[in-house]
């Protein structure tokens, strides 16, 4: 029988979707639940938070507002692709591992080519092999790239490795798609304005999410080209996206856009990541899988610290790099990264794999950078 531990953890961080709504987002919320409205879109709150969007890209875009990132996704995929064209997308890429061939059947046949990464970027070189490899009628045409940012690896596309691919999309005719569920943390992390790595870079469709940075559900799909967008409200409607009461999606981006809060809420979940990052690195036995640039940790430990950390109450995926995945939101808590950390460490040292004393100093650096980040 495992060891029982009298207090679990209060906070879990095994994906930002555990984390609740935030106040700006509740209050707005709050705020377009009085009284009535016009349905369907037709509404102050929706056209208020689509021009929110334009103030914050600084230009004048298209925004269509979705339930989850799936549909987002692949109704954007689908409005670029006819039936015989192929998509180019990282073999870890959410469009290929996680929405369950919702882009295949929303875009009526369109298929995935995948490039293999060990950290789930593209690259130029990978999107040309693809994309040149056959140009016969036997084969489904290339005419998308999708990058996610941040990746499902937790990294960072730089505006550099965006304007590099834009370049090798519009050499090969190709449209550039980006699945941006945590684009905040982007932002955040690369300290840049959101016109700076979308269209100003080239990207031609975003998806922008808003479930993982502090709304209870939404997604934000913003078409900087005009008439890439043409009927896309069909397919919206078709797919069953069109919400009657659209303001309870659109209003919860007024509170978070205008407000700031999306991007400071982003830079607490990155610098939580942090925090952790820092309080484990350098401590023989655990290793992190990849570079921490945005609000995700992946952390390789021997069986024996993951099963550990199960026993004490920690939720976690090892879906990804074989290791431990931990995410962080716009609440989590410092004092329970903390604890994470402490248990992680302590385990190391049960499993003699540290000594007695390490970890103090890292704790202390981890400390202090959060207090600067999130001030």
């Amino acid at each position: 029988m495992s060891e029982q531990f009298p207090s679990g953890p209060t906070q879990q961080f095994a994906s930002d979707n555990y984390a609740g709504i935030c106040p700006e987002a509740w209050n707005a919320m709050e705020q377009a639940n009085r009284g009535s409205a016009t349905a369907y879109g037709e509404d102050e709150w929706t056209r208020r938070a689509a021009d929110a969007f334009r103030d914050l890209f600084a230009t004048d875009c298209d925004v269509y507002f979705a339930f989850n990132g799936t549909a987002a996704n692949s109704l954007a995929l689908a409005a670029l692709c006819q039936s015989y064209h192929s998509v180019i997308c990282s073999s870890s890429a959410h469009v290929e591992t996680d929405e369950c061939g919702a882009p295949e059947f929303f875009s009526n046949g369109s298929k995935l080519l995948v490039a293999q990464s060990a950290d789930g970027k593209l690259t130029p070189a990978a999107i040309r092999g693809l994309a040149t490899g056959r140009s016969d009628i036997h084969f489904p045409k290339p005419r998308v790239v999708t990058i996610t940012q941040p990746t499902e690896t937790g990294q960072v596309y730089t505006v550099a490795e965006i304007e590099a691919i834009s370049a090798t999309c519009r050499e090969l005719g190709l449209k550039l798609h980006m699945d941006g569920a945590r684009f905040a943390h982007a932002c955040a992390a690369l300290d840049c304005a959101p016109a700076q790595i979308t269209w100003q870079a080239g990207v031609d469709v975003l998806c922008f999410g808003g479930t993982k940075n502090g709304m209870a559900a939404g997604e934000a799909v913003i078409f900087f080209d005009h008439a890439l967008s043409e009927d896309f409200a069909y397919r919206c409607k078709q797919a069953g996206q069109l919400a009657s009461k659209m303001r309870y999606l659109s209003a919860p981006w007024i509170g978070v856009l205008e407000t700031g809060a999306w991007l400071g809420n982003a830079r607490h979940a990155n610098a939580c990541a942090r925090r952790l990052a820092g309080a484990v690195t350098g401590i023989e036995g655990l290793d992190l899988i990849f570079p921490v640039e945005a609000n995700a940790v992946f952390l390789a430990a021997p069986e024996p610290v993951l099963d550990g950390l199960r026993a004490r109450g920690w939720r976690f995926y090892t879906f990804i790099g074989g290791g431990a995945r931990f995410m962080f939101a716009w609440d989590a808590d410092p004092a329970q990264v903390d604890r994470l950390a402490a248990d992680v460490i302590a385990l190391a040292r049960e499993n003699n794999l540290v000594p007695q004393d390490s970890g103090t100093a890292n704790f202390q650096r981890s400390s202090e950078e959060l207090a600067v980040n999130t001030a």
